[in-house]
């Protein structure tokens, strides 16, 4: 036996025993056609995929057609769609965080940034994970996560806006690829593969509660395909979610009572589809496209107002005799088209795409009031509709070739590819309605002031190359090179160099070397809006704004990094797969709230951009009132290990089991901070905490999945232990921690490490009928409480500005498959 042993004590056993868990490989965008066979073979049969995934056709991250996963030159996970589904999680993100361990999301969620499903990898910001469809740039969500934590200036691609049923399989590079894609693959990509059989009918539906009660959560997912005459084909795919709030507040201390709702997760409907097709229009070309859309209705709780504070507001007092808790809500659509040709002319594979894709979010009010409004007017309104509108649009267009060459006195085959890219960018924020916006505007979240609207757009044109071939029969490397003009920022070049060796069949070493970048988001640099607590409004304004202007902001750069890779791969007995990565990101000019304002300078500051706040803002505590505008404040440097084991234990007559651990260790330090024209640091001691520990220490996951000899059961459990992160935390004043006491004084809070169990068991009826009882995190594990002093109201107990353990607790359901 051989011991791993990971930071503070805990170890990982590598014996001959290990869970099934998704296999490493490495990708290209191309040649998903090639890949058929074997993918279909890994997707229809996920019991074998540990063994069988390393001979799969991988398609992200080479530019070669036919390349294997047991060839890979940079890791790559491979998850098919019976793994997700097996996970009992009925959306997408959920079901990929349990099983990735590199791959964390937020525990929680502030107001409208709760309303949109954002992934990280590595440790580092959502905007830094380029997410692709069928090897294609995917659209972003037009809803920027605004609030304090991680996540904060992120407009990710929202992937369950994506059909879970439409998913053949997912394969997910965790290397610096921008070389290869772009901006945003610094800590690396994620390809989501959809389904392209031309027969068939799939059905499941998932019904789950939480431990607690409440959450209830119904799904239903259907796909099937048809063919398009002799030569193509079309399959349908759609989803449907209903998830009701949990409830996880603590009492509120003005009251002693859980009126307050704050802490929890929001209601949601999502109706997703997806129409995917292609025919074969001769022996050499063919047509393709997809279709996807999606529509969210969803709402989150805000901090209860006591009624007391309508006690000069007749009209709604009548209305709120108890009181009242806001509820900010969303109506989202989403939607993407791609069309395209591809084929062969003289050796030389070519493919020719355009997308489009866009996301519009209407963000509205409901159970909330504009007092100001009803004492000049006399009109009562309680739902506010348009109170913000934001729409992300998305236009690309790509030429991509390959060829592999054979020259005389090189004995090894050279893969040459290329490409140019362009693509259009506009992000669009509306003004509130006239009843958001009136005087200090609705309650909670005011309407987006009119001088705050416009719509902003830029141009980006690009080229990339890639050489890969053998030095010498055991030696590959591939070499990558990108350059990209934005007519916002400028121009960018990255280049990325790989190579693998392979001594022997059963040993293999490889490392990458590359440098990556994140192009602001137009998001990011025009967002503008407040919220408003009983006691406290904080801003974000707009960089190139009046008031950030008057403060010292300057325009946005790219973050810029640098990524080192360096893994080996070995099976020391036979079917016993072992992999383990080390990798370095040092990332420069990293996007964040960076300048600080506070009291009347950021009174001072959000009315120069055209935000009123209610007339006793004035009297609120100093450090109760800021205002921040996003800037590149600071450098980091990430170091970590990915470690993945496989073996498969087999039982005679009596089945067998599928073993694998697979673990993530992780740490970002803080290397350098810009400043301000005073020489003040740009962050406080919790924002360097949001980028440097707020990210779990370490994931863990290992267990095993047993199948009968019949296999008409099938039984997995595995465990996931989440690393520590740690917080700073304000400290609050008054009776009830009505005000932040000090801008700049802060509570080291430390969440522990937690252990999560999950087991389901599923009988197989006949070969058309699958039942299955399941329970993720069965015994009902929670997140550190945070001490009361350090809660606004001492309403959150759990600390919302984390990516560990969800708040959640215990989720258990009952699961209907049937396939025709």
């Amino acid at each position: 036996m051989k011991r791993v042993f990971l930071k503070g004590g805990f170890f990982v056993c590598l014996s001959s025993t290990f869970l099934q868990y998704p296999t490493i490989a490495f990708a290209s965008e191309t040649s998903e056609t090639a890949a058929k066979p074997a993918l279909n073979n890994i997707a229809e049969n996920p019991s074998n995929a540990a063994g069988n995934a390393g001979d799969a056709i991988i398609v992200t991250g080479t530019r070669e057609t036919g390349k294997k996963a047991r060839e890979s030159i940079s890791p790559i996970d491979i998850i098919s769609a019976k793994q997700l589904a097996q996970t009992g999680m009925p959306s997408l993100r959920d079901a990929l965080t349990q099983l990735l361990p590199s791959l964390t999301v937020p525990n929680g969620g502030y107001d409208s940034g709760a309303l949109t499903d954002s992934l990280s990898l590595r440790g580092l910001s959502p905007n830094e994970t380029l997410v692709l469809v069928d090897g294609k740039r995917r659209h972003t969500t037009a809803n920027i996560y605004a609030n304090p934590g991680p996540q904060q200036g992120s407009t990710p691609v929202d992937i369950d806006m994506i059909p879970m049923a439409a998913i053949d399989h997912i394969e997910v590079l965790r290397d610096g690829a921008s070389a290869q894609y772009g901006s945003d693959a610094v800590a690396g990509v994620v390809n989501i593969i959809l389904k392209k059989q031309d027969h068939g009918f799939h059905a499941q539906t998932l019904t789950g509660i939480t431990a607690a009660k409440d959450g209830f959560q119904q799904g239903v997912y259907l796909d099937g395909g048809t063919k398009l005459g002799s030569r193509g084909y079309l399959h349908v795919s759609g989803d449907f979610l209903r998830q009701n709030h949990t409830y996880r507040s603590a009492a509120d201390l003005r009251t002693g009572t859980k009126d307050n709702k704050l802490l929890g997760q929001p209601e949601q409907t999502r109706e997703s589809f997806a129409i995917k097709g292609g025919y074969e229009i001769t022996d050499n070309i063919e047509a393709y496209g997809l279709a996807t859309y999606a529509h969210r209705s969803a709402g989150a709780y805000q901090n209860y107002r006591l009624p007391s504070s309508l006690t000069n507001y007749p009209g709604y007092a009548a209305i709120y005799p108890n009181g009242y808790s806001p509820i900010e809500t969303i109506n989202e659509n989403d939607w993407e088209i791609m069309a395209g040709l591809k084929g062969k002319i003289k050796g030389w594979n070519w493919d020719v795409s355009s997308v489009y894709g866009r996301d519009y979010d209407n963000i509205g009010l409901k159970d909330s009031a504009n007092l100001q409004l009803s004492r000049d007017t006399g009109r009562t309104p309680t739902t506010f509709k348009g109170v913000q509108r934001f729409n992300n649009q998305q236009w690309s267009n790509a030429i991509d070739f390959s060829k592999a060459f054979h020259i005389d006195g090189w004995p090894h085959e050279i893969n040459v590819a290329g490409g140019a890219t362009h693509r259009y960018e506009s992000y669009t924020i509306g003004a509130g309605s006239a009843d958001s916006t009136y005087g200090s505007g609705s309650d909670a979240l005011p309407g987006t002031a009119a001088a705050n609207a416009g719509k902003f757009s830029r141009n980006v044109f690009g080229g990339y190359f890639d050489v890969a071939t053998h030095l010498v029969k055991q030696l590959q490397i591939d070499v990558a090179g990108r350059y990209e003009h934005y007519s916002d920022v400028g121009d960018t070049k990255t280049g990325k160099v790989a190579l693998r060796y392979d001594p022997f069949k059963w040993l293999g070493f490889r490392a990458t070397l590359s440098n990556a970048f994140h192009a602001p988001t137009l998001a990011q640099e025009y967002y503008s809006a407040v919220t408003l607590s009983p006691t406290a409004a904080h801003g974000i304004i707009s960089a190139s704004s009046p008031g950030a202007l008057a403060n010292g902001a300057q325009k946005l750069k790219p973050e810029r990094s640098t990524n080192i890779t360096a893994g080996v791969t070995f099976e020391p007995i036979k079917r016993l797969v072992i992999t383990a990565d080390l990798y370095q990101i040092k990332l420069r000019d990293q996007i964040l709230p960076g300048g600080n304002v506070y009291g009347d300078q950021a009174l001072t500051a959000l009315a120069m951009n055209g935000f009123t706040l209610p007339s006793d803002a004035s009297s609120w505590a100093t450090a109760s009132l800021s205002t921040h505008w996003f800037a590149n404040v600071a450098s980091t440097r990430t170091r970590g290990i990915d470690i993945t084991a496989t073996y498969p234990t087999y039982l005679g007559d009596i089945g067998r089991i599928d073993w694998s651990v697979a673990a993530n260790v992780n740490r970002t330090i803080l290397t350098h901070q810009s400043t301000d024209a005073q020489g003040n640091g740009l962050l406080t001691a919790q924002s360097i905490a949001y980028i440097t520990t707020a990210y779990p220490r370490s994931k863990i996951i290992w267990g095993g999945q047993f199948t009968s000899g019949d296999k008409k059961w099938i039984v997995g459990l595995h465990e996931i232990r989440w690393g520590k992160t740690t917080s700073q935390l304000a400290y609050y004043k008054g009776v009830a921690n009505t005000s932040v006491a000090s801008a700049y004084d802060f509570f080291k809070f430390l969440n522990q490490p937690k252990f999560v169990t999950n087991l389901d068991i599923t009988y197989r009826v006949n070969p058309k009928l699958a039942l299955t009882i399941g329970a993720n995190n069965l015994f009902n594990a929670r997140p550190s409480r945070v001490p009361v002093a350090h809660r606004y109201l001492g309403v959150p107990q759990y600390n919302m500005s984390t990516s560990q353990l969800g708040m959640n607790g215990g989720f258990y359901y009952f699961k209907v498959d049937v396939s025709l």
